[in-house]
């Protein structure tokens, strides 16, 4: 196989304790957002064991958590220049460079994980990877955080029961117009800074995965945690373009079924885990009630405005597609 040596950085490997490979042609730095403690690193994890294996050691996959090396709109703007080889990075992060990427954080979109998973491993989720090639990224798989809950001191039955209630939200054009769309005051807030503002009632609201809700303990902080399943939090695995096309067919095939054979696992394991977080909920002060089926049609019908407002930058086609297959998955009992 033909390899170019790329080292990490001395300054980086010593800011975070380790040592630069000793044997290795090739380092790829993996860059992503969360805790060690999380499906998504023990999946980046379990793909560098792969790589390892498969290049024989030529390829040392060393991963970065914790935002280590940059924020993650930093460590995209890095991969587009080859400083960064590979990431896992949010799909509403990823819209800041390609609109379309914004298609998988809908509100409402996708009624079940199989749904989810089956339309991003076909030709939609394929679709939006190729997208990526545009902006200087390789797109290879979705990963994910599965998907998010609404956390409040109230509870919520109803899109009215956020009429006129604060919410953090990331920064996000397509989070910020779901909550408008439902009469409430949404309010960008750093994700570090959001268990501060619900404690102080700066906010009475907050959305995220159950990772999230119960790794920075903000259930600790509201008196209502809603089984809401609203909106899917995924993560694109991708390599820096310029890095990847250097390499020889066989070692980019290498990388790309090891990422690939991976997502099963790390979707698993993000399945399992949640159990475990909804276990702590229920050990906790605050009340866990699952949004009723048939109070989701109420919800989809509020937020439909966010998908028609985003429909020319997502690409209307795109959405239809995604339409279709979900109506056609749901009709087969997925």
């Amino acid at each position: 196989m033909k390899m170019t040596t790329i080292l990490a950085p001395l300054g980086i490997c010593a800011a975070i304790g380790a040592a630069p490979a000793a044997f290795a042609e090739t380092v790829l730095k993996f860059h992503h957002d969360l805790p060690e403690d999380s499906a998504q690193h023990v999946a980046a994890e379990r793909f560098a064991e792969l790589v390892a294996e498969r290049t024989d050691g030529e390829i040392e996959v060393k991963i970065f958590p914790n935002n280590a090396l940059a924020d993650d709109v930093q460590a995209v703007q890095q991969m587009q220049f080859g400083a960064i080889e590979g990431a896992i990075i949010p799909t509403a992060k990823l819209s800041n460079f390609k609109p379309e990427l914004q298609l998988p954080d809908l509100p409402f979109l996708f009624p079940t994980p199989a749904i989810a998973h089956a339309v991003l491993d076909g030709e939609v989720g394929e679709a939006l990877l190729d997208k990526l090639g545009e902006v200087g990224l390789e797109g290879v798989t979705f990963w994910e955080s599965g998907f998010k809950q609404f956390t409040c001191n109230n509870p919520v039955d109803s899109p009215d029961d956020f009429s006129g209630r604060k919410v953090r939200v990331m920064e996000s054009p397509i989070i910020i117009s779901q909550f408008k769309a439902m009469g409430a005051t949404p309010v960008p807030i750093a994700f570090s800074e959001t268990y501060t503002a619900l404690q102080q009632r700066v906010v009475d609201c907050q959305e995220n995965p159950f990772v999230s809700i119960v790794n920075m303990k903000f259930h600790e902080v509201q008196s209502d945690v809603i089984l809401s399943n609203h909106a899917y939090l995924g993560y694109a695995l991708v390599f820096s373009k310029m890095w990847f096309d250097k390499l020889d067919p066989e070692t980019q095939e290498i990388l790309r079924t090891a990422a690939r054979e991976v997502t099963p696992f790390q979707r698993e394991e993000t399945a399992r885990r949640e159990a475990g977080y909804i276990d702590t909920i229920n050990e906790g002060q605050a009340t866990l009630t699952e949004l009723a089926a048939d109070a989701r049609p109420a919800f989809e019908e509020a937020t439909r405005s966010v998908h028609d407002e985003f429909r020319e930058a997502i690409g209307g086609d795109l959405i239809d597609q995604a339409y279709a297959e979900i109506e056609a998955l749901k009709g087969a009992g997925q």
